[in-house]
């Protein structure tokens, strides 16, 4: 349960019992004046009356309070879903162009379909042992595949080919 329910909970539980008193304390006020009861007593009695009706109205307050933060904080999140959808769009848009040109450059170098998927499981950072259990083979084979990367790349291994391919996106340093 979250603290929001658990405070409407609790503040409608709170104005029920403060209606309750009203209610009560209003015919006991209507009972007394008609028996004649003296006067200090049936003021004392409208004072419950003016603090229960108060207590609903503080009640009511901090409904509408939490209501229009819970509403602020509604757009807030709306605002921040539109902005991370467009962050994500532009990225998608950038990510697939950056995927074109490692396929085209790994054309370049006359990679076969199992050099390449190496090639890219490498540049994504997984171990030699990782690329051959994804690829259900021997991790001889995944080395012997890495190696003819870097030599057709005209590459010394794995930090070469990541900063072949990184080299150009970073920030120039000033």
């Amino acid at each position: 349960m979250s603290d929001d329910s658990r405070n409407s909970g609790s503040a409608a539980a709170g104005i029920a019992l403060f209606s309750t008193i009203i209610l009560l304390m209003t015919l006991d006020l209507v009972q007394d004046y008609s028996e004649g009861t003296a006067t200090l007593h049936i003021v004392m009695e409208c004072g419950v009356l003016v603090l229960a009706a108060g207590g609903i109205g503080f009640l009511l307050r901090r409904i509408y309070a939490a209501r229009a933060s819970l509403s602020s904080l509604q757009r807030d999140l709306e605002a921040v879903r539109k902005e991370s959808d467009r962050w994500r769009e532009d990225s998608r848009i950038l990510l697939e162009g950056l995927g074109s040109a490692i396929s085209q450059q790994f054309l370049r170098w006359e990679l076969t379909a199992a050099e390449s998927e190496v090639a890219l499981l490498l540049l994504k950072g997984l171990s030699l042992k990782e690329i051959a259990t994804l690829r259900q083979t021997s991790e001889r084979t995944v080395r012997e595949q890495a190696r003819s990367v870097y030599r057709k790349a005209g590459l010394s291994g794995r930090p070469a080919l990541a900063a072949f391919f990184l080299e150009d996106l970073l920030l120039p340093s000033r």
